[in-house]
């Protein structure tokens, strides 16, 4: 079970009589595993500071936690051809997050203590707000590229009637610069070639006699060529479709093609600059026959450039898991992470002063409920702590309503408690 319940109650001289009675009374059953959760002598401050204080810690709490997750969910995106190593990447200092929240150690260098509380609240808030505006500025450049190369995979992997033609015809293959012919591509699926073979001579007047040719064909058909008068081409378009031969809307341009290449380099140009730090790693995976020019692949021919479509899409797609974009989530969430739980201890700490009084003592301990003791557990807690807050205590009982105090929307028990959550995946 991946929740745990951040409790305290009030210590004595060594704090051991809360700490002993806890685990008597949850080991018994075995409703939970246990840990001590060590919190340092921090400022109190006044008694106002810290009512104040203990709302701008909650709504910090639910922004942490928003953030964390966000970047845990989004390094399951980044790595999607790996979701089930997704939570091993999930640490804290290099830690799992359970080893992490059970050995928890306050990070004096980053925290000072002697600071007043505000200021360690205000700067953790303040890192925490950091890490959210650049993982905004990085997963909107991410998925800009990512969308661009998802556009143009699509293009280089649809059928004849979709996919781009960059790569399959050639100049040659058409009638040029003409002031009454014009070339048309046409899809023929494959059960037609023999009917298309018959009668695109005859699907209108003026079409050039033995002008077609197949240039390629798929699993649904074949691409051919077919020249004929510009004045009947409208005509022309309409027949055909009336016998399933669909006329691709396709003019070569040279400039245009040109563009094309010129625009698919650029974005793996891009992409490698920004997430990949050694393009040369993968150099040898690439065909030998494929020209390369400082790591990057440079077609010279339409059929270099469809195998470099091919291949810059499927290594540059690899290469966003493996980039500085991941390395930067998994230090950041483990950053995130350590503030949510800074924050954590923080309000355990100003919730114990407001209640139990100074001077401060009080013994924080971390719980993991049994996944079926989760009720079993509650309930004795509530009996062992419930002379802490009588009222409160007697509103938890079955049939008990007592005027004015309305709990039913939050949790509040005797003792003061958080829980954490570490299900940031779900």
């Amino acid at each position: 079970m991946s929740e745990f319940w951040l409790i305290s109650a009030p210590g004595d001289k060594t704090n051991l009589q809360a700490w002993e009675r806890i685990n008597t009374v949850t080991s018994k059953s075995n409703l939970s595993s246990n840990s001590k959760f060590h919190i340092p002598d921090l400022k109190v401050g006044t008694l106002d500071a810290l009512v104040g204080l203990s709302d701008e810690l909650g709504k910090l709490d639910s922004f942490a936690e928003s953030v964390i997750k966000k970047i845990a969910q989004y390094i399951g995106e980044v790595m999607e051809d790996s979701k089930d190593k997704v939570q091993e990447n999930l640490l804290a200092n290099g830690v799992d997050l359970i080893s992490y929240l059970t050995r928890f150690e306050w990070d004096m260098a980053k925290y000072p203590i002697k600071q007043p509380l505000k200021n360690i609240s205000e700067a953790l808030a303040k890192q925490v707000t950091q890490i959210e505006a650049d993982l905004k500025t990085r997963s909107a450049a991410y998925n800009n590229i990512k969308g661009n190369l998802e556009n143009l995979e699509k293009k280089t992997v649809g059928n004849l009637l979709t996919r781009t033609l960059a790569d399959i015809v050639h100049k040659e293959d058409f009638v040029l610069n003409s002031e009454y012919l014009i070339t048309l591509l046409v899809v023929v699926p494959k059960s037609s070639y023999m009917q298309w073979q018959k009668t695109y001579e005859s699907l209108s007047d003026m079409v050039v006699p033995r002008s077609t040719k197949m240039i390629t064909e798929d699993a649904e058909g074949g691409l051919f060529t077919v020249t004929l008068f510009r004045k009947v081409m409208d005509d022309f378009k309409a027949k055909a479709r009336e016998n399933r031969f669909m006329v691709r809307e396709f003019y070569f341009d040279e400039k245009e093609l040109k563009c094309e290449k010129e625009e698919l380099m650029k974005l793996a140009s891009d992409k490698k600059q920004q997430y990949v730090s050694s393009p040369s790693t993968f150099d040898t995976d690439f065909p030998k026959h494929l020209s390369l020019r400082n790591g990057f692949m440079v077609p010279t021919d339409a059929y270099e450039l469809h195998l470099a479509q091919k291949m810059e899409t499927q290594v540059l797609l690899f290469l966003f898991s493996q980039g500085p974009l991941l390395r930067w989530l998994k230090v950041n969430f483990s950053e995130a992470f350590v503030a949510w739980i800074h924050v954590k201890a923080l309000r355990v700490f100003v919730e114990s002063v407001l209640r139990y009084g100074l001077p401060v003592n009080f013994q924080a301990m971390l719980l993991q409920p049994n996944k079926k003791s989760v009720k079993r557990l509650r309930d004795v807690l509530n009996a062992v702590f419930k002379h802490l807050d009588e009222v409160a205590a007697a509103s938890m009982e079955p049939g008990m309503d007592i005027p004015g105090l309305q709990l039913s929307n939050q949790e509040y028990y005797p003792y003061v408690y958080f829980k954490i959550d570490l299900s940031l995946l779900d």
